[in-house]
């Protein structure tokens, strides 16, 4: 990710990036530098524009789940509709236990 930060970064600045470029700009924060993969991001960049690496990017991304559980079918919404009843009311007991804890005293009364 830093190499392509620092390739990022030189470009932005108008520069057509080189190994050196990129190596000058980690070493000037203190990263360690890895030629070898330098040379692979420069290989891959290789006669395209920031734009088209970024709609390359986009759409590659779209494609990755995103957290979360997809929608499931309808045996699973069933399903989970019950979990969620047993979770909600799991929660309002330990919310009861918890109040009990405390007597009747707040941390800001």
């Amino acid at each position: 990710m830093k190499y392509i930060a620092a390739y990022l970064l030189l470009t932005s600045a108008g520069k057509e990036p080189t190994a050196d470029d990129i190596s000058a700009v980690l070493g000037s924060v203190g990263a360690e530098v890895d030629q070898a993969r330098i040379e692979t991001l420069l290989k891959e960049v290789s006669g395209k524009s920031v734009d088209e690496l970024i709609a390359e990017g986009s759409e590659k991304l779209a494609t990755v789940p995103s957290g979360g559980a997809a929608a499931p079918a309808a045996g699973g919404a069933a399903a989970a509709g019950g979990a969620a009843e047993a979770a909600a009311e799991e929660t309002k007991e330990e919310e009861k236990e918890e109040s009990d804890d405390d007597m009747g005293f707040g941390l800001f009364d």
